[in-house]
Order: structure tokens, then sequence, then C-alpha cells
């Protein structure tokens, strides 16, 4: 009876951290790598500690590149250092705001980081989507690595 509630709880924690991927306010991959824990906890499936090693390091990976990804978005679409400076200023505020300011955050700080830079607006924008383009791709990465989590659970229980 208890291995069927861990097998209920890790799968609910898998599907909410892959909403987590969307939704910022859930922290997607550490959801769905405590999903695997609880899978583990069972007697019907077992893991390899290198193998929950590896997923731990992907997890905390993904998890710094959620936050470095816009800021070099900013930096590779043609973004200064006020660019940076303000996407990474944009990200922190943003994260007041959920859900729309981890959004908009980085994209408007990279705006308004290059223009009290001395940008024009054409470059200012520029700098903004490229943060954005960061964020989008910070978002495929975490959906991926929780959907490969997903697809190895419903593998390990079938």
């Amino acid at each position: 009876m208890a291995d069927v509630l861990l097998i209920i709880f890790g799968l609910l924690c898998l599907l909410v951290g892959l909403a987590g991927c969307i939704l910022p306010a859930l922290p997607g991959p550490p959801l769905a790598y405590g999903g695997m824990l609880l899978l583990h906890l069972t007697e019907r499936v077992q893991f390899s500690p290198k193998q929950l090693i590896i997923w731990l390091a992907l997890v905390i990976i993904v998890q710094i590149l959620d936050y470095v990804v816009p800021l070099l978005g900013a930096k590779y679409s043609g973004g200064s250092k006020w660019g940076e400076r303000g996407c990474l200023a944009g990200t922190l505020v943003g994260l007041f705001f959920m859900p729309w300011g981890i959004i908009l955050g980085p994209f408007l700080g990279a705006f308004i980081g290059e223009l009290l830079g001395g940008r024009e607006a054409k470059d200012a924008l520029r700098s903004g989507l490229g943060s954005l383009a960061g964020f989008l791709l910070g978002t495929v990465v975490k959906c991926a690595l929780c959907g490969y989590l997903l697809w190895k659970f419903i593998e390990a229980v079938w």
C-alpha cells in the first residue's frame, strides 16, 4: 500500500513539475526530481546511485541556466553591460510579480537598461527580445528534462 502511495505522489510531483516549467511559481525540475526520489523509495523500483546523481546534477544545471540564459540572450543579441545588468535586475524584480514578472522582467530590464545606457530604442528592443528568447529557450530545456524524467518514471513503473 505504501508503494502505491509513493508511486501516486511521485507521479503527481512529476506532473506538477512539468506544469512548473511553464508556471514560474513552481520549481519544475526539482519537483520532477522529487517524484523520481519518491519512486526510488518504493520496493518496486530502485535507481542506481549514478542515475540519481546524474539527474540531480542535471536539475541543478538546468535551474542555474534558467537564470543565466536570459542574460546570455541579451548579451548575444547585441546587448551591452547595461542590458545585461538590466536583465538581471528585471529577473530579480520579476520574481515578486509572478507569473508575468518572471517573463516580462528580464525583457523589460534589458530594454530599460539599454535605454539608460544611451542606446537607441531599436537596439534596446533587440536586447530585450534576446533576453526573452533566452527565457523561452530555458523553458524548453526545463520541459525537456521534466519530460525525460516523466518518461523514465513511466518506463520504470511499467
